[in-house]
Parts: structure tokens; sequence; C-alpha cells
């Protein structure tokens, strides 16, 4: 079964300069799935949260591009939260764990890399039916 703690922060290459600085990820490098998907949230309004759902087959990297949120994850018997805060630093998400995003900051953005394309089949929506699944 997935824990909490394989869900983890991995640190993204990114080179500086005085134009700026660039971030960036690749498949077989930064992590082991292939990108078959990116999407992106923002305009969070305050007190929104954002996710409340389990995958049984995604992969996926968030990445904070802008501002900051919490990510809760739960695995049916632990609880771990990770604040996101800087686009050098992503989250790797493995399936089998429960998300929710909230505390998003104003003009906060959310970019997430995942593994496959969009499924509804591969999401758990309500957490009764993710504790149910985890301890079948």
């Amino acid at each position: 079964m997935a824990h909490v703690d394989d869900c983890r922060l991995v640190q993204i290459r990114t080179i500086h300069d005085e134009r700026g600085s660039i971030s960036f990820a690749e498949t077989g490098v930064d992590f082991d799935f292939p990108i078959l998907r990116a999407y992106w949230t923002y305009g969070v309004p305050p007190g929104a949260s954002r996710a409340g759902h389990a995958h049984l087959q995604l992969h996926q990297l968030y990445v904070a591009v802008t501002g900051a949120f919490d990510v809760s994850m739960d695995d049916g018997t632990h609880q771990r939260t990770v604040r996101l805060t800087h686009p050098g630093e992503g989250l790797l998400m493995t399936p089998g764990i429960w998300r929710e995003l909230h505390h998003f900051t104003p003009g906060a953005g959310l970019l997430v890399l995942a593994s496959a394309l969009f499924d509804e089949a591969d999401y758990i929506r309500e957490h009764a039916d993710f504790m149910r699944w985890v301890n079948r």
C-alpha cells in the first residue's frame, strides 16, 4: 500500500542569471514516469480548496510556479502536509494517496505534470470510498 512518505519533495533544476531563472524537469532524469499531460490551476479564491481525491494509478509532480499552497496527504493511516512555496521545488505524488490542496496565497499557481491522460475511472472522489479502498 502507498504511504504518505512515498510522496517526496524534489529539487527542480534551475538556472539563474541576470535575465531571470528557468527551471526544468525531465522524464527519466528527475522522475521515472512519462509526462502525458500537463495542467495548471490558478485564480483560486481565498479559503477555497482543490483536489479532494485520490488516484489509483496516476503519478504526478506538483510545482508552485507562483505563490504558495499546502498539499495535505492521507494514506488511510498516516497524514502529512507539505507547503509548496517555490518553483524550484516540486512534490512527487504517488498513486493511492488522498490529497487536498488548500491555503493558497493570492496569485498562487499550481503546475501539474501527470503520467497519464485524464481518466475518470482512475479517481476516487469520496474520502469514505478511499478509506474502504485502502482497507479492502
